[in-house]
Parts: structure tokens; sequence; C-alpha cells
């Protein structure tokens, strides 16, 4: 067929949280190649994920990008994802796309090898060494046969079992491994077909470890600290010693968390450059004007801002992530403000190429947000971590409910007036009707997602009045 469709390339980097784009109003960071795509591009200021249900935020994360399904709808997933959630890659491909993989792949082989029809550079892991990465060559017999199975529900837990890929690049780091693997196979992609290339950082997840250059960029007593650091939480949320907290010890020494924040900044700006790359040979190969780009982050993280260091949790800086398009049929220069999630891409790339999204897909298409800047796509947006923590918000409010060890915490911020939720105001009695408000929405959210018949969702809503 000829190139009819647009092609794909889409980035997806780790633990970025929203707000760290230059562009996008964080003056600390350098992100020349994020800020083009905001200048080219639509911009979705609000886009969040829907939570997690192990402390591997990323995995569950993940699986609802490539299918377009909601949290509790994905469990049960024996193989990383259910056979019966078509995956965006087989999709595509089976509307006439070649589709590439490279980088991370947390969701099993047997998930990549129905995504894509080439790859290179693949690990299928959550974190490893940036510096010796255990990559896979592209098996097209899709049985990666050095990797274990997983465990018999990868959602409920980090527990997949990866043995080393068959290959590592050492001395290579991983941002530069993913990217030179892409810029490769676009200069020797030679056919008519449209194709999706997807690229799927490691970084800036810890280890967080980088090219020198980058590093000496910041230095950490420049960097300010967040307006809502304190040395730790106020209460137990549920997951206090999970492996990202317990990085540094408690209370939080101001100097480390300086210094955590410029090693990750370091970190975003060294694959900004190779994000910058694979745009590049995108344009030498005379493909660019042709080619629609997503950039996305598959979670936040804290880095300080209240005594939390990881993504375990609904506040803001963890729930809320980067989100633009650009290229044929996206508006330039663009920001909306739509209450989006990544399991909105799905449907939204569907609408942009011309073809149906599968009916698996549970996800909105957020193409009529972008031409019309008072869509709000939904009113109310959702959030749940484990069997420990709730969330909704509105287009002013977010009521975060906690139940662990059988204490019961309630949290209401004015995201208006209070964006760093710094000030709880669930016992104000002048926000008692918002609080009530709200919780009959978490409960409807409850309901529609099928919270409640989850083994997470059982343990937290068991006692909670209706």
């Amino acid at each position: 067929m000829s190139n009819q469709k647009p092609n794909i390339v889409f980035f997806f980097t780790d633990d970025q949280r929203f707000d760290t784009i230059r562009a996008l109003g964080n003056a600390d960071v350098q992100t020349p190649t994020m800020d083009r795509l905001v200048a080219e591009g639509t911009t979705f200021t609000h886009a969040h994920i829907p939570g997690g249900t192990s402390g591997a935020i990323c995995m569950p994360s993940r699986a609802m990008l490539h299918t377009g399904r909601t949290l509790f709808h994905l469990e049960g997933a024996g193989q990383g994802i259910p056979d019966g959630h078509v995956m965006l890659g087989e999709h595509l491909q089976a509307h006439g796309y070649r589709t590439w993989g490279t980088g991370k792949w947390h969701n099993g082989p047997a998930a990549f090898a129905r995504s894509f029809s080439d790859g290179a550079e693949i690990f299928f892991g959550g974190m490893d060494d940036h510096w010796n990465v255990p990559a896979f060559d592209y098996d097209p017999t899709g049985k990666y046969d050095s990797v274990l199975p997983q465990c018999p529900d990868a959602f409920k837990s980090n527990a997949l079992k990866i043995r080393k890929g068959d290959h590592v690049r050492a001395g290579k780091h991983s941002s530069e491994l993913f990217a030179e693997g892409a810029v490769d196979w676009l200069e020797k992609y030679d056919s008519d077909d449209p194709f999706f290339m997807y690229l799927s950082f490691m970084a800036p997840h810890d280890p967080r470890t980088m090219p020198q250059a980058y590093l000496d960029m910041y230095d950490p007593e420049d960097i300010p600290l967040p307006e809502n650091f304190v040395g730790g939480h106020p209460f137990d949320n549920g997951d206090l010693k999970v492996r990202d907290e317990v990085l540094e010890d408690f209370p939080r020494d101001p100097h480390k968390v300086r210094r955590h924040i410029a090693e990750y900044y370091a970190m975003i700006t060294h694959l900004d450059a190779q994000m910058g790359r694979v745009l590049d040979a995108l344009a030498a190969c005379g493909k660019a004007d042709d080619t629609l780009v997503v950039f996305a982050g598959d979670n936040g993280l804290a880095v300080g801002q209240h005594g939390l260091l990881g993504k375990q949790n609904m506040y803001e800086h963890s729930v809320r992530v980067p989100l633009i398009f650009a290229g044929p049929g996206v508006p330039a220069g663009e920001r909306r403000s739509a209450y989006a999630y990544l399991l909105d891409i799905f449907p939204t790339l569907c609408a942009l190429i011309g073809i149906d999204a599968p009916s698996s897909v549970e996800g909105t298409s957020l193409v009529s947000a972008m031409s019309n800047g008072d869509e709000q796509v939904r009113d109310t947006l959702f959030a749940a971590y484990r069997g420990w923590q709730r969330m909704v918000k509105d287009e002013r409010f977010k009521l975060i409910e906690y139940a662990v060890n059988g204490r019961r915490t309630t949290q209401l911020f004015d995201l208006e007036n209070d964006p760093l939720e710094l000030h709880n105001l669930a016992d104000d009695e002048a926000h008692a009707g918002v609080v009530n408000a709200l919780r009959e929405t978490l409960f409807q959210w409850r309901d529609d997602w099928d919270d409640a018949k989850s083994e997470w969702g059982r343990a937290f809503w068991d006692g909670f009045e209706n």
C-alpha cells in the first residue's frame, strides 16, 4: 500500500513529571527538543495516569497505554497483557503499518511480539544500570527464549522474573542506545508502508546517571527546593517503605534532595538531546512532514515533594504526566487543560489517522479537544493506588481517601488556590459539602471502573460508608 496514512513516532519516558519542560514554565531545566514539540504541537497540560496496582506504577501504566483499558479491567493479565485486549501496535499492523519498538517493555515478551513487526535493543524489565542494559535483539519468532515467564498475576507485584538480555552494549547509555537504534532503522527504512516507531526510554528513572557534561549543567546548590518540601509525609500512606522511598532516610535532607533534583533534570536534558537526534534523522529522511509525534511519560515523581521521593501516591506531582501531540492534523502551539489519561492516546491516534479504535478500548479520543479549547473531555478524574489510596478531582477540588491498617484519612485540596497541595481542607466545616459531593463522585467512578470487584478495591472499600 502507499503511504497515505501518517507515520507515528512515539517517545515515552520513565518517571518524568508533568512540570519538567522549560517551555511549560520550569526555568530550572533545559529541554530544547521538548520545547520544540510544545511549539509545534498541542500540549495537554493536565494529562494523568489512573494510578497503579503495584509499587511498579509503570507496569500497569504501560499496559493501559498500549490497550486503552482502564486500571481494574487489566486484572488477571498472566503474561503481561490479556490476549483479549487489542494492543496499539497490533491494531496499527492490521491497518497496514510497520511497527518498530525499542527500549523498556515492562509487560512481557508475548505482548511485545504481538505489538511489533521489528525492533532493536529491547529491555524486558523495570530498571537496570543505564550503562549496561541487558537488551535483546528483535526475535521474529516472538519467543525470546531467555526471558523467564512472569508470575501468574503481573499487576499485583513487581515480580517479573527476567534473565539478562542476549547482549549488553557496555558503556553505552540507555538513552543513546535506544535513540541510535531508532536512527539506524529510520535511515534504512525503504518501504512505502507507514510506520509506528515506539521509543521507550529508561530515563529519567534512577539510578540517575548520565554523561558528566549533562550533570555539570546543574549545580545542586542552585536548585530551589520545592515549596511543598517537608522532611517526611505527615501520616502513613500505605507505602512509605517502597523502594523509591528508601533511596534516602527520613527526615529528608534538603541538600540530598537538591542533588536528586539536579540529577533528575540532568537525565531529562540528556534524553531530550537523544529525542532531538531521532527527530533530526526523521527530517533528514524527508519524513518529518508526514509523521505524527507523540511525547508522554509513564508516571510522575515526587523527588522531595510532600516528604516523598517516589510515585506511589495520589498527589499532582505523581499522577500528572507530560503529553504532547504534533504533526499532521494537530494544531501548533496550543495548550489544552482538558483532563486526559494516557489510555486516551490509543483512540486519539486512531482518530488522527482515520481508523476506528477497537471495541476493547475504553479511553476517549482527544481530537475534539485539540481543535476546541473549551472541550473538557471529562468533568472529573479518578485514580487509585493498590488497596490504600483513592483520588477524585473536579475542575477545582481534589479529594484523596486513605485506608491503611484500619485507619482512614481524608485530604481535600483546593487546586485552584493551592496547586502544591499544602493545605488540607477536609476538616474545615465550610468545605463539608465539597467533601460529600466528591465522595459521591468517587463512588460513581468506583462502580464504573469495577474497583470494588478487584482485590485491591475490596481491601480499600471494605467498611467504607457509601
